[in-house]
């Protein structure tokens, strides 16, 4: 099969063949045909599947007829940088057709986008709180909305947006066809499914398995040692464009600054930076200005690099869905790359977990050279605190008071009153 077997608009052809797309990936060639005869579909696909042109193609195809300059098309992300990739991609398959995509989210002023919108757009991609603000200051019009795509919807779940998408359903038409992609299915979701998809097909690829371009591996080592092991494994690793996942946002930022004092090109994303420091990080990070970028789990999500060779866990995930998801982000359009996880003794838990969902036992390997007995170094010792003092009471004596000193003030100007007993 190729794309030509679609029959999409002669114009939206061409952005494809412009873009060298040849073969369809698995859920392009089973989505596509679905959505363009106007069927609600539930996809469930992870990361690095091929799934923003498996809805994005049938929408610019769909697109092509029918009234211009108002919202037609809009597309929910959980967050700016995924927002951002769907824009791209769209804005790069529809070159030829005259459609316009606008880009709606939080971090950035909102004049601009009130003023693109005011221009007049066929597809608008949005994060839901920002979209929200829009709604609220009446400066968008969903009253002409064909398609809702909600893409990344168990990331909106774990992000807590559920509540603002059913509010920003409420403000759309009933008649409309719904898309809702997902890697993983909680029952929420499945909720959220049932209420806004009207008889939908399902689309279902690889849902619990990484791409098989991908090549696993397990690093033991204590957590003191982990920096210093990922510095020796980039020492002996033959890497092009590498993704380095930690668990908190200050480790991403700590990591980056000590990549780049030891000589890498690096840099980090996570929820503190600004949007245009984290536009620059990621635009970097594409254009290989940076070969590695440190990023948290929701900052990295909407990273779509091609080239990443390789994925490194400096932290182990919470979940399994979180790995399938991390390593969906190397081994893909078909090329090979590897992913590294450092684990610790106390990760054993959630390895074993991950493998019997993997269906696999991953490979532990140990770095030649690397001297995995250097002790944690000790952590300074508190100085030590003088003991406080215990007030010592007044000895009794009598119902005799001690005299003040003559002349005496106290600090309101006056003589000290005796203290009763």
């Amino acid at each position: 099969m190729d794309f030509n077997s679609f029959n999409l608009h002669p114009k939206i052809a061409a952005g494809i063949a412009a873009a060298g797309f040849t073969q369809p990936t698995p859920i392009q060639a089973q989505a596509i045909p679905k959505i363009m005869k106007h069927r609600d579909v539930m996809g469930l696909a992870q990361t690095g599947t091929g799934k923003t042109a498996a809805f994005g193609l049938p929408i610019l195809h769909q697109l092509m007829n029918g009234k211009r300059g108002c919202v037609r098309a809009l597309i929910v992300a959980p967050t700016r940088e995924l927002a951002e990739q769907i824009h791209v991609s769209l804005s790069q398959l529809g070159q030829q057709s005259g459609l316009r995509s606008v880009t709606i989210y939080g971090g950035v002023g909102i004049n601009p986008q009130v003023t693109k919108l005011k221009k007049g757009a066929e597809i608008v991609v949005a994060c839901p709180g920002r979209l929200l603000d829009h709604i609220k200051q009446s400066t968008i019009d969903l009253s002409q909305v064909d398609v809702l795509v909600l893409d990344e919807a168990d990331r909106m779940f774990d992000m807590g947006f559920l509540p603002d998408i059913r509010r920003i359903i409420k403000c759309l038409p009933v008649k409309r066809q719904t898309l809702l992609f997902s890697a993983t299915m909680p029952k929420e979701i499945r909720h959220l499914a049932e209420e806004v998809l009207s008889n939908p097909e399902t689309v279902q690829i690889d849902t619990v398995a990484p791409a098989v371009t991908v090549s696993h591996a397990l690093y033991p080592v204590p957590q003191h040692l982990k920096t210093d092991l990922l510095l020796k494994l980039l020492e002996h690793t033959d890497t092009e464009s590498v993704l380095v996942f930690t668990r908190t946002k200050h480790r991403a930022k700590r990591l980056g600054e000590k990549l780049e004092k030891s000589g890498y090109r690096a840099a980090s994303l996570q929820g503190n930076l600004s949007q245009s420091r984290r536009q620059s990080a990621l635009d970097g990070f594409r254009d290989g200005s940076y070969q590695i970028l440190v990023a948290t789990d929701i900052a990295a999500r909407g990273i779509d690099v091609s080239q990443i060779s390789h994925v490194v866990n400096f932290d182990i995930p919470d979940t399994p869905e979180a790995y399938i998801h991390r390593i969906g982000r190397t081994g893909r359009a078909a090329r090979s790359g590897d992913a590294f996880t450092m684990i610790t003794d106390e990760d054993g838990v959630m390895v074993r977990t991950i493998e019997r969902v993997l269906g696999t036992q991953l490979e532990r390997r140990r770095v030649d050279g690397f001297d995995y007995n250097v002790p944690a170094p000790e952590r300074p010792a508190e100085p030590a605190r003088r003991p406080m003092r215990t007030p010592q009471r007044a000895k009794p004596q009598g119902n005799k008071a001690k005299p003040s000193s003559p002349g005496r003030k106290t600090a309101g100007g006056g003589k000290p009153r005796q203290r009763s007993r």
